[in-house]
């Protein structure tokens, strides 16, 4: 098996003297501890070395703590971290300054915004945004749905060159049937766009009977619409760990994607469980670790 890269998990510690602004004491499935070691034991035994880390906290020094995370020397070897994708506000005054700061070390590959950032007050910069980005060889994780597709289209019309991804398979709720035609229209005008990527990430997450399903025919339908849009060229392996974990254990998580990826051959598995990741967010090769 190829070697894995995870493109979407999130780390925090609320046993920090500060503590964490998420998850909340009350989510009792997150609220601990969780680093660098507790993924690669979840996720080792299934052929995943490294993790493209996003972060979720709003505070802005925690950028810092995840990258003093990925260089701890007491876990030299065992970090995982391939890569790191920021939460900075590209509506604040301060954006580039914080982009230069950050923006310096090697494993920081880019930002995430949400859909307030799409369709709401900070649209209006955000297309300088993208193209400066773009201009630092830096990506762009997106967190939308079928409503904001639309206005991502234009966003990728008006930077080309930009490397964008959708989180968590455009959050379209998952039921067995075909997906929603508004998504499906969406995702097939993004495909279009030369370095538009999609994570196989927040399917247990997104399925709308609970428990979620285990089996991999009742994801099809939808990997099948983002296959035949994206191929194996732009899709990308991602888990949502530890979040998945309201849904589905990792393992069921990893097998559902590895039932589907693997069958259309091992070339294509390659491209979706790492080849893209590197392409995507222009990770530092050799992986560090």
């Amino acid at each position: 098996m190829t070697q894995i890269i995870d493109t979407h998990t999130h780390f925090f510690d609320p046993q920090r003297p500060q503590g964490v602004p998420w998850p909340t004491p009350d989510n009792a499935d997150l609220y601990r501890t969780t680093l660098p070691e507790h993924f690669l034991a979840a996720a080792a035994g299934h052929g995943v070395t490294h993790t493209v880390v996003v972060e979720a906290s709003p505070w802005l020094e925690d950028n810092r703590w995840i990258l003093d995370l990925a260089g701890d020397p007491q876990r030299a070897g065992r970090t995982a971290i391939a890569g790191f994708v920021g939460n900075l506000s590209s509506a604040g005054v301060d954006f580039r300054r914080h982009l230069d700061r950050f923006g310096e070390h090697p494993l920081f590959r880019g930002i995430r915004l949400g859909r307030d950032a799409v369709t709401g007050r900070g649209r209006a910069t955000l297309v300088e945004t993208v193209r400066e980005l773009s201009e630092r060889e830096l990506a762009l994780d997106l967190l939308v749905g079928a409503e904001e597709l639309p206005a991502v289209v234009d966003l990728c019309d008006a930077a080309p060159e930009a490397h964008v991804v959708i989180d968590h398979v455009g959050h379209v709720p998952i039921d067995g049937e075909p997906p929603d035609p508004a998504w499906c229209a969406g995702m097939a005008a993004l495909a279009r766009a030369p370095h538009v990527y999609c994570k196989i990430s927040g399917l247990v997450e997104q399925a709308v009977p609970k428990p979620a399903p285990a089996d991999v025919a009742f994801y099809e339908p939808t990997l099948d619409a983002l296959w035949e849009r994206f191929g194996a060229e732009r899709l990308l392996y991602a888990s949502n760990w530890p979040v998945c974990r309201k849904g589905a254990p990792y393992a069921t998580v990893f097998a559902i994607a590895q039932a589907y990826v693997e069958r259309h051959g091992p070339d294509a598995a390659a491209r979706v469980y790492r080849e893209n990741a590197i392409a995507c967010y222009r990770l530092p090769v050799p992986l560090p670790g």
